[in-house]
């Protein structure tokens, strides 16, 4: 008999675990970010003026994350990449161990015997998927730059590594569990197996692990939160659809990676 509440007790210590160490983890993220107010003052000296005499300019705006940052704390690319991989490794471990304790059943995970869900059709919507919010999210990225600078930039920077086995280990180790982890909580577990053990409806829980999933991603600054939480809503409808946790993982990977390598990797910023 599976013990639903059992379940939803571990998934929920989880997510508190994820976000509070979301919040710790802005402090790694370094930069200030242009703002427009900071462009216009820019844009209104004069050809041949001292750019140097900053006396009149508006005072530096901190990032969202700037602001909890201690001094001499820069951990390197590799240092970031091996916390992201085994924090979210860890939790993602603690969640199968509480279904297989729990007795969750495989299809309410979205993981059921039908093509949909963990065939090549799934797949196949997944790629599709991936690659339509692929190209909104850096539309999105892209206005964000255009007029006020996109703050999510900053977070990609800092763990974009600089060889060519860094980006190996990004998109074949750290990606991959990233968007594992992150699909199985807030999809899996939050909307599926939560709408199956408690009778709640999935579009309800959908919009709630949409909000949850855009404040675990504060670093990337309110314009970012609020593109992040439009993503999960997506992403959430998908597995509602499809019921299929392969679907949505391969769909967050996709956009990860194209907006890592687009944006870091070949440095291609159509909008500036």
């Amino acid at each position: 008999m599976t013990r639903w509440a059992a379940f939803a007790g571990v998934t929920l210590a989880v997510l508190f675990l994820l976000l509070v160490l979301a919040r710790l983890s802005q402090s790694v993220v370094t930069g200030a970010y242009v703002t427009r107010e900071e462009r216009r003052w820019l844009d209104r000296l004069p050809d041949g003026a001292d750019h140097l005499d900053s006396r009149s300019a508006p005072a530096p705006r901190k990032s969202p994350a700037e602001s909890t940052l201690e001094p001499d704390r820069e951990p390197s690319t590799l240092a970031l990449l091996a916390n992201v991989s085994v924090s979210q490794g860890f939790f993602a471990l603690l969640l199968l161990g509480g279904a297989w304790l729990a007795e969750v059943p495989a299809s309410a995970l979205g993981v059921a015997a039908d093509a949909l869900s963990t065939g090549l059709p799934a797949l196949a919507v997944g790629v599709a998927a991936g690659v339509g919010l692929s190209l909104a999210n850096a539309l999105a990225g892209g206005l964000a730059e255009r007029f006020d600078g996109d703050p999510s930039e900053e977070l990609r920077s800092v763990l974009s590594p600089e060889s060519l086995g860094g980006w190996v280990v990004l998109l074949g180790v750290v990606l991959p569990i990233i968007a594992g982890f992150e699909e199985l909580l807030f999809r899996a577990a939050l909307v599926g197996a939560f709408s199956v053990g408690f009778g709640v409806s999935p579009w309800a829980l959908v919009a709630f692990s949409s909000v949850a999933f855009a404040v675990g991603h504060g670093a990337q600054g309110t314009l970012g939160v609020v593109v992040t939480g439009l993503l999960g809503a997506a992403l959430g409808a998908l597995f509602v659809v499809t019921n299929s946790l392969l679907a949505v993982v391969v769909a967050h990977y996709l956009v990860n990676a194209v907006e890592f390598v687009v944006g870091e990797g070949l440095e291609w910023r159509p909008f500036r």
